[in-house]
């Protein structure tokens, strides 16, 4: 599937981190991600989710990432955070309720191509019994 996304990764940066933590934090998940420290931030911006798809299929969450996708639509674009702790160890968790002491990692993807319904079934199929369920099974 050839689709066009613009992702957006920011993450605070608290006095006690270390910004290159939290910088390998995000490129753990998005290893494509073009990284900067800003003030008291890092923010990334990439085009590519394959690396995230992998993770979420290799942890067996596709549903939980589509309730989290699809809670927090707006329009063309999705949001969601992610545990800073968990993404430095190359896992996805989902950060819902408060926000983590030290702030969490903010994701937002733009879908210009598919639909975003299109878009989230690529990163994260529907499953049946646990299983992705796809046009060829």
């Amino acid at each position: 599937m050839i689709y066009s996304i613009d992702v957006q990764i920011t993450a605070p940066v608290c006095d006690t981190e270390v910004p290159d933590r939290i910088a390998d934090a995000i490129t753990n998940v998005f290893p494509d991600a073009d990284v900067e420290e800003g003030h008291g931030e890092i923010v990334a911006e990439t085009h590519s989710v394959e690396h995230f798809s992998e993770l979420l299929h290799r942890q067996e969450i596709l549903d939980t990432a589509r309730g989290e996708f699809f809670s927090d639509r707006r329009g063309d674009t999705i949001s969601f955070s992610l545990k800073k702790q968990a993404a430095f160890q190359e896992v996805v968790n989902f950060a819902v309720g408060n926000p983590d002491e030290l702030g969490d990692i903010h994701v937002r993807i733009r879908v210009t191509e598919p639909t975003v319904e299109e878009f989230v079934d690529h990163v994260a199929p529907p499953t049946e019994d646990g299983k992705p369920v796809t046009d060829d099974s």
